[in-house]
């Protein structure tokens, strides 16, 4: 069987799913626009230039370019998955039809956020979304993101922090720390965030928290942190921290990530109720004015989820799901 993955890939995610697939012994390839840049000086400036005057995007066509000239190397596929479909022309996704008998789409940004043409998604066999309001507004086949992480059983680790999180820069995300920075200051708990924004915003992120104290351990940086570094922070800590962005209603990598490592989950999304790993042991859905979270919930033990109940949010059980094998 061959599969295609097609996807941008900021966060370089979406190669687990490749090499699950080939673990299985199935021919499949990544296609990622992500290493699609321009290589010079030249090709920016032109590219700046087209943008401003003709309203065209070099760099986004290079990449379209980039995914069909793939696609004629590689030839037909069983079955191709485009993971963030709106970075594709419509042109481009017809063209992506040719090259197979089945087109899936997994959608893990909600069209209120990023929105996605009818036209382009009538053009998939399968819509999987992760978002809860999207599926029973659209009826899309609702999917979470998956574990990727090797589990890594609470007692084999020694966290020193209560809390851990980090995050791209977000209005709403920023003035909720500012709530929850001052609930752990009076519970006296230890922890660290990490808020990364563009150039010119760092000052800009440290006003924001200009009458909370200096010796926060709040770092603001411009520099992105590999999710391959990440597991090093977790380890070190008793929870993760995970806030929506607005609009957001299903659950990110982060919610999976903890359960990989046995950690309990702070966060904002009371949807997380509903799933059935939600155990009120393990994550704390905070109130507005954070007032609901107590020193007690770092200091009480991690409680297992059910084996049966963690297989069904592995990487194995996605792609089976998703790809039917």
């Amino acid at each position: 069987m061959k599969i295609c993955v097609i996807s941008f890939d900021f966060w370089g995610y979406d190669h687990y799913i490749v090499d699950a697939l080939r673990s299985k012994n199935i021919d499949a390839h990544h296609i990622k626009i992500a290493d699609v840049t321009h290589s010079n000086f030249s090709e920016r400036a032109k590219n700046a230039v087209s943008k401003i005057f003709l309203n065209k995007n070099l760099k986004t066509e290079k990449r379209q370019r980039f995914v069909t000239d793939s696609l004629q190397q590689l030839g037909h596929q069983d079955q191709i998955l485009v993971m963030n479909p709106d970075t594709f022309d419509l042109s481009t996704l017809q063209e992506i039809r040719k090259y197979t008998s089945r087109l899936i789409t997994y959608l893990y940004d909600s069209l209120d956020r990023v929105v996605v043409d009818k036209e382009k998604l009538d053009l998939f066999d399968k819509i999987f979304s992760f978002d809860i309001a999207d599926v029973e507004k659209y009826g899309f086949e609702k999917l979470t993101n998956y574990i990727y992480l090797p589990f890594c059983s609470e007692e084999k680790q020694n966290p020193e922090m209560d809390l851990f999180y980090i995050t791209s820069y977000d209005n709403k995300r920023v003035e909720f720390i500012k709530l929850l920075t001052r609930r752990l200051l009076q519970l006296k708990s230890k922890f660290k965030i990490i808020v990364i924004g563009k150039k010119g915003w760092k000052h800009q992120l440290k006003n924001a928290f200009i009458k909370i104290p200096e010796n926060l351990h709040i770092i603001f940086s411009i520099k992105k942190i590999s999710h391959k570094k990440l597991p090093r922070y977790y380890k070190n800590s008793r929870a993760l921290l995970d806030l929506t962005r607005e609009n957001q209603y299903g659950l990110s990598f982060r919610v999976f990530e903890a359960m990989a490592l046995e950690k309990k989950i702070i966060t904002d999304n009371e949807l997380i109720k509903r799933y059935d790993f939600y155990n009120p042991q393990n994550i704390l859905v905070l109130n507005e004015t954070c007032s609901n979270l107590e020193k007690s919930f770092f200091e009480t033990p991690y409680e297992k989820v059910p084996e049966e109940i963690y297989y069904s949010y592995t990487l194995n059980y996605w792609i089976k799901k998703v790809f039917e094998i």
